[in-house]
């Protein structure tokens, strides 16, 4: 298992107006006890044979992917503010002959900023799809959503969003991107 150093940081959702509520954390002798080998790396990583490219943490460079403002860590005994969540990483699969696949889960570091990273760790190849989680959804997120698609417009993927983009993003992007926009349920099968 992959993960970046940040992985185990203890963490919460300090959301103005309600109590803080604390975040699972996972327990690397839990992971280790279940059979997985646990690399801990910040940097790009290949993993099956340098097929898949994992993103490592990924440079904030839009100026307005803000990663998570409402989340804290627990750092030097006391809760402090990590919006970055640096430890949000995308895998990366170089489909033949069609350009790159970009798998996010949450999308913390900002779809556009994991779109661009992606591009620049492949020497600029182009995009063929991105698809996963672009949280873009809620009170914070929403109105960064004309921005987003404006970027994401210029790269021009094939949009497969799922579950924190929200269903406003999703309307927008299904307006904006049409045959390029895949909408994307359980039990969607896809095939590249």
């Amino acid at each position: 298992m992959l993960i970046h150093p940040h992985f185990w940081r203890r963490r919460r959702l300090a959301i103005p107006g309600r109590d803080p509520q604390e975040i699972p954390t996972t327990s690397r002798r839990a992971l280790v006890g279940a059979g997985f080998e646990v690399i801990e790396e910040q940097q790009p990583s290949f993993l099956f044979g340098r097929s898949v490219l994992v993103t490592g943490e990924v440079p904030r460079t839009t100026g307005y992917e803000a990663g998570f403002p409402p989340q804290q860590a627990w750092l030097g005994g006391r809760w402090q503010p990590d919006a970055l969540v640096l430890d949000d990483q995308a895998l990366i699969v170089d489909i033949k002959n069609k350009g790159l696949l970009v798998i996010t889960g949450c999308g913390h570091a900002g779809i556009v900023n994991i779109c661009r990273y992606a591009r620049r760790l492949t020497k600029e190849r182009a995009l063929y799809a991105i698809m996963g989680g672009f949280h873009l959804n809620g009170p914070i997120f929403e109105p960064l959503i004309p921005q987003v698609l404006d970027d994401l417009d210029a790269l021009a993927p094939g949009v497969v969003p799922a579950h924190c983009t929200g269903w406003r993003a999703q309307h927008a992007m299904g307006a904006r991107f049409g045959e390029a926009f895949i909408p994307n349920t359980i039990g969607t099968r896809f095939e590249l």
